[in-house]
């Protein structure tokens, strides 16, 4: 077969066209100095703030400083993240900003803050991220908080009602039961259909292995992501680690449905930012905390959010915990952290040690969202219960000095006395919000009050019994109303008289 000469010509033509030359360029910079987990680095002069770089073997830094002849890196990874990185290596830019994969792949793991697996269980399968920093939802696109969210606990759910969408602080000195409150509101919220995100910062390990045991046992980690900065992590991890469980929950919140998140604590986020702050060289302000902590913590709260209905009506509510120093509640982040959030739960180190547990500040503690947050037939049980806890507080100390009391005075503190009996409960028993109603029915109608204090426990179990068995349409009605009426207050009423007589003998 004969080959032309201009068919030759015709085909090396088309493949000299089909060729093209592609340049990639890669802006890179160099180490000019390293060390405790940050570096500066020349020669990134377009780098954006908080754009994600490479270092040499894969490890990942973020840019927290541009300055003008330098940018400072925080640096990712285990401790000492940095043995390797020496001066003069070269850095390259990624263009990206940070992200973790969101999704629900995520429930039922726990994730580091660059949203890798810690738990053993494989890699996670998704093809949705977000950014870690995102803008909070504007005032437009956001409708009122009226949503209750139920934590199952009776001081809460009664006094300090929390609706979804809010933001309330939980506040207290170490070793007062902060964790274990938020740990209820979890386990709560099972067949409830709100997804959880619990964000550990700068906990033990153990603890967090505790968390998570405590979380499975009660079948509450198929709906919880647990986040891990642990205190073996750097400081930029512990940094980034509650943004990382905000884009996580977000998520949720943009598809329409309801998330809970807790943020465990941002007491050792401010060290760990303070941390990063004085290796930058930032300037230290009152109490050596860089000036920017209040926006730190600011702009990540104000992510939480009850989104209207043409975006879906989802929303994120976010429970930030604060250790305190001696009760001090006037400190640095303390104050910051109250400015921001829509109310605080105050738990007291003299109460959980008296044996008040959950040991709630009723007078230190609010809730800014009204009675919106709060279901009707809990409204309608609780209005009478902080003001006769209030009074009890004030005649107890009046009677401390030995002074005689008329009758009144006398029902008014056994009254007291009985509530604050009643509102104690036993650790990771969230309760329904009908049996919550019931119990406080009974103690503001008086069937506590002439009974022990010290069986009031036993008379709220067998309580709950009694009815189960024998009026369970009671429990079935308030929880289907989300009502007291009178219908309904009128079996209970029944229920309570026969219950008590029985009770007595």
């Amino acid at each position: 077969m004969e080959i032309r000469h201009d068919e030759i010509t015709s085909i090396i033509r088309k493949e000299l066209e089909k060729y093209k030359v592609e340049m990639r360029t890669d802006e890179v910079g160099t180490v000019i100095q390293v060390g405790d987990a940050i570096a500066r680095v020349y020669g990134l002069d377009d780098v954006m703030m908080g754009e994600l770089v490479k270092f040499p073997e894969d490890v990942m830094g973020i840019v927290l400083n541009l300055e003008e002849d330098n940018v400072g890196v925080a640096i990712f990874g285990p401790d000492n993240p940095d043995r390797n990185i020496k001066e003069g290596d070269i850095v390259t830019r990624t263009g990206e900003v940070a992200r973790v994969p969101v999704g629900k792949s995520l429930l039922g793991r726990v994730i580091d803050p660059l949203g890798k697996p810690l738990d053993g269980k494989g890699p996670i399968h998704t093809d949705k991220y977000r950014p870690l920093e995102a803008n909070s939802p504007a005032i437009l696109d956001r409708q009122p908080v009226k949503e209750s969210l139920q934590t199952g606990i009776k001081a809460i759910d009664a006094m300090i009602p929390i609706g979804k969408g809010q933001r309330e602080l939980i506040i207290g000195d170490r070793q007062t039961g902060k964790t274990a409150l938020a740990i209820d509101a979890i386990i709560n919220q099972k067949g409830k259909n709100v997804k959880c995100v619990y964000v550990a910062i700068g906990q033990r390990v153990s603890n967090v292995v505790s968390v998570a045991t405590v979380l499975e046992k009660y079948g509450a980690m198929e709906y919880t992501t647990i986040v891990l900065a642990s205190s073996l992590s750097t400081a930029s991890l512990q940094f980034l680690a509650p943004y990382t469980g905000c884009a996580v929950g977000e998520e949720f919140m943009y598809s329409g449905e309801n998330a809970l998140i807790i943020y465990d604590d941002l007491s050792k986020h401010a060290q760990a930012y303070r941390q990063l702050s004085l290796l930058l060289r930032r300037p230290p302000g009152r109490e050596a905390y860089p000036g920017d902590v209040f926006y730190i913590h600011s702009r990540l709260l104000e992510r939480a959010a009850k989104l209207n209905d043409k975006l879906g009506g989802g929303s994120l509510t976010a429970i930030p915990i604060v250790e305190t120093q001696a009760g001090d509640i006037t400190s640095y982040v303390p104050t910051n952290v109250i400015s921001i959030t829509d109310g605080q739960i105050y738990l007291e180190s003299s109460l959980f040690y008296s044996g008040i547990r959950p040991a709630i500040n009723v007078g230190l503690s609010v809730s800014r969202v009204g009675g919106k947050a709060q279901s009707k037939a809990m409204r309608q049980v609780s209005g009478k219960i902080r003001l006769d806890l209030a009074q009890y507080n004030e005649l107890l100390m009046f009677t401390q000095f030995g002074a005689e009391v008329d009758k009144t005075t006398q029902a008014q503190l056994m009254r007291g006395e009985r509530m604050v009996e009643a509102l104690k409960q036993d650790v990771y028993s969230p309760l329904p919000m009908a049996r919550q109603v019931m119990f406080i029915y009974a103690g503001i109608k008086g069937y506590l009050d002439d009974i022990p204090t010290q069986t009031v426990r036993k008379f709220e179990a067998k309580l709950y019994e009694f009815i189960e068995s024998h009026y369970p349409e009671i429990e079935k009605e308030i929880e289907g109303k989300q009502v007291l009426d009178e219908a309904v207050a009128g079996s209970l009423e029944n229920a309570l008289v026969k219950f008590k007589e029985k009770f007595v003998k």
